[in-house]
């Protein structure tokens, strides 16, 4: 890996924390709900990554190391992807109970 690789993947990621950032802090509260179930549907995606990833080392024939990463990864994935659900469910609720109780 080249030094000048490095730079321009570190400058990338900055670059992607600050927009993030700023997008982020403009979005109306009452948007955060519908964000964060979108955020964590596209989450998904790296499940598909991850078998993707399993299929290269396959492919290079290191059979027992792709077995391992690709159950690894997709577990982690898994992981994501449901707690991020469970989270929105909870906030969702939270909003639900507020209207029932007339506030």
């Amino acid at each position: 890996m080249t030094p000048e690789f490095l730079i321009g993947n570190i400058t990338l990621f900055v670059l992607a924390i600050f927009l993030g950032f700023e997008l982020i802090t403009k979005v109306p509260a009452t948007l955060h709900t519908p964000l964060m179930s979108g955020a964590n549907a596209i989450s998904g995606i790296s499940i598909i990554g991850a078998l993707i990833g399993a299929n290269v080392a396959y492919d290079s024939g290191n059979t027992e190391i792709s077995g391992i990463l690709a159950f690894v990864a997709v577990v982690l994935a898994m992981i994501n992807v449901v707690g991020g659900f469970l989270v929105t469910n909870r906030m969702l609720n939270m909003i639900a109970g507020k209207k029932r109780r007339g506030a």
